[in-house]
């Protein structure tokens, strides 16, 4: 799935770690990071990579994400658990290549960049989806 969105993104995956953990622990890391004192989804933590303007840039970093929010917003809106994991995993990769999404314009941008991806790695969804179902209390 990496290697499909960094494609998209005309950058390189380096090596991307994706920590799954709950509310508390995100709370804490947006606290500490962001001065944010709320659970969030998901937060991007990049690597100093390789960023010389002759090669791709490549993207390196740890994603945190939230199995709470993930069952939440699975929930909300109406997406089985793995699908809402792989939304999570790709808008934070997409935050560790530079997007962001504080104004409306590219929050449009963001989500646009999320489904294309999403689509690009439609087999990976489908596996995440059925990992998942067959979690005890899926």
């Amino acid at each position: 799935m990496a290697i499909t969105l960094m494609a998209a993104e005309a950058r390189r995956p380096g090596e991307i770690g994706i920590v799954l953990t709950r509310d508390t622990e995100l709370r804490a890391l947006n606290r500490s990071w962001r001065g944010i004192d709320r659970a969030t989804d998901v937060l991007s933590f990049g690597y100093d990579g390789d960023r010389r303007s002759s090669a791709p840039v490549i993207v390196s970093g740890d994603l945190v994400i939230s199995l709470d929010r993930v069952i939440a917003q699975a929930r909300r809106y109406r997406v089985s658990r793995g699908e809402e994991l792989a939304r999570l995993a790709v808008h934070g990769t997409l935050h560790l290549a530079g997007l962001d999404h504080q104004l409306a314009a590219a929050r449009r941008d963001m989500r646009r960049r999320e489904d294309r991806a999403l689509r690009a790695a439609a087999a990976a969804v489908r596996t995440l989806r059925r990992m998942l179902a067959a979690e005890p209390g899926a």
